[in-house]
């Protein structure tokens, strides 16, 4: 199962991965008294964006690029247990429609690979700058422009007030509007109004009004001011004095192949125009007149991530009980649903080879929330709960767990379309259609919404066969409950699941 899960020990070394629009990134390292110790950096240009056609696939080239990385970095991460190391897929991965490419990425990574969405990036970009700047009680914008998209967050020390993800990156602007090589005013202008109108809708929310202080983070931005301090044009972080001076150096040089700026490295070139045109617009829309430069982002919110699941402090916890809270979740039903799930679980899950704790986690969470679509009707709530997992942010999960997550709330009750578990294994779509039996057989049994307790039941599984046990004579002193289970074996059979009872 392609899930992030903690082994029985805390490892002593991890890894962080981020699968980029313009590079690949991995970050090895050692925690040692709450802090990063890095013992190894990797990094590699794949242009994985650049290589992106119309119908959302990758071509050869690029495909067999990013293959290859992976399967150095692999190599790397030769002897590391599972769930020592996390890989994320930003921007383009999130427009590949691929699934054959997911899966050779990650036979060659070896570990799995998770596609996050664009604000969760921004919140885990985050998290890694705020680790790295002490900027005390003062409110700060972190920036971080990306090859395809560009994240927007304002925090205080460790606490998140807004966060946003723009489709713009130093690879689709060079694209774009510098796919010609020439660097002209006309060029620059075109794109940096491009960017401001993509940065328009969240210019109040992002203003100078409510942050004191700018800090940037990534390649891009890195990139930035090393060529502005090593021009002469700012001696600390970036300024827009000095940007406007790059920008004007930049047209004077006339072209992409002429350009020769101090600390600008040959691999960073070719997305360089593009890079500048962004960052100008949003000093220019944000009204930011000086910008500091982390040197952590992504892959160290990442580590940060792991560090916090091992000490107890898993964010994805703190998210489905903010979300039982938002949606006013009858929390009573909810837990006795959860704790005869998880009693059903435990009593198939050798036969079903099913021990992982991902796949505990995930009937808790998806039975903490299997009522969340109450909220809008109860005419096919399940249907609505759907809806709101598949399409919400939710901190902490991958897109595949929001949609694990929205797939057994959606076939938790009625009839079950087999349509619905589509993922890019057989084994995971076996595993997530079987949990989704277990949701369905204990929120059956709490179906009468009462506070007396349930019976023990045994439960025995062969393959696909089923076999729930109650007490002896309890279904004929519960005709509802055991009508209930009949229909309830008639459905099964749409799946080819047998479920007999006594």
């Amino acid at each position: 199962m392609h899930l992030f899960h903690l082994p029985s020990t805390t490892p002593e070394t991890f890894a962080a991965i981020d699968l980029g629009s313009n590079s690949f990134h991995m970050i090895v390292a050692r925690i040692e008294n709450n802090q990063i110790m890095v013992i190894d950096k990797l990094k590699e240009m794949v242009r994985l964006g650049a290589g992106l056609q119309k119908d959302k696939t990758l071509d050869s080239d690029t495909a067999e690029r990013a293959i290859a990385c992976l399967e150095r970095f692999g190599q790397r991460l030769a002897g590391f247990v599972p769930g020592s190391v996390q890989a994320v897929g930003t921007n383009t991965l999130r427009q590949v429609r691929d699934p054959s490419f997911l899966q050779n990425a990650e036979k060659a990574l070896g570990h799995p690979i998770e596609i996050i969405a664009g604000r969760e990036e921004a919140r885990l970009v985050y998290l890694g700058v705020a680790h790295g700047i002490d900027t005390g009680d003062q409110r700060r914008l972190v920036v971080d422009i990306g090859g395809g998209s560009t994240e927007f967050i304002i925090g205080q020390r460790f606490k998140i007030f807004n966060r946003e993800s723009l489709h713009m990156g130093c690879v689709s602007y060079s694209q774009r509007f510098f796919d010609d090589g020439i660097i002209s005013k006309q060029s620059m202008k075109k794109a940096i109004l491009a960017a401001r109108l993509e940065i328009r809708p969240i210019r109040g929310t992002f203003n100078d009004d409510h942050w004191k202080l700018a800090i940037g983070s990534s390649g891009t931005i890195r990139a930035i001011r090393k060529v502005v301090q090593e021009m002469g044009w700012s001696e600390k972080g970036i300024s827009s004095e000095s940007l406007k001076q790059l920008r004007d150096e930049m047209i004077e040089q006339g072209s992409v192949d002429n350009l020769k700026l101090k600390g600008l490295s040959n691999e960073r070139l070719p997305v360089f125009a593009g890079g500048v045109a962004v960052l100008s617009a949003i000093f220019k829309s944000l009204d930011i007149r000086v910008m500091q430069v982390s040197d952590e982002a992504l892959r160290e919110g990442l580590l940060y991530e792991m560090i916090g699941q091992y000490q107890d402090e898993d964010i994805r916890d703190k998210t489905i009980k903010t979300f039982s809270e938002r949606y006013n979740i009858d929390k009573s039903q909810a837990r006795r649903v959860k704790s005869s799930a998880l009693q059903l679980l435990a009593q198939v899950a050798t036969d079903w080879k099913m021990q992982s704790q991902d796949f505990t986690d995930l009937l808790e969470w998806a039975a903490r929330l299997h009522e969340i679509g109450l909220h809008i009707s109860h005419s096919s709530f399940h249907k609505h709960g759907a809806y709101i997992l598949e399409n919400a942010d939710m901190s902490g999960f991958s897109r595949q767990q929001q949609h694990i997550l929205a797939t057994l709330i959606r076939t938790h009750r009625r009839k079950i379309n087999p349509d619905l578990f589509v993922f890019n294994s057989d084994e995971l779509q076996q595993n997530v259609m079987r949990l989704a039996i277990i949701l369905r057989l204990a929120a059956l049994i709490h179906r009468g919404r009462n506070s007396a307790s349930k019976p023990k039941l045994k439960f025995y599984a062969d393959n696909n066969k089923l076999c729930l046990v109650f007490p002896e004579e309890w279904l004929d002193e519960h005709p509802l409950t055991k009508a209930e289970i009949k229909e309830e074996s008639a459905f099964l059979k749409q799946i080819d699941y047998e479920l007999t009872f006594e």
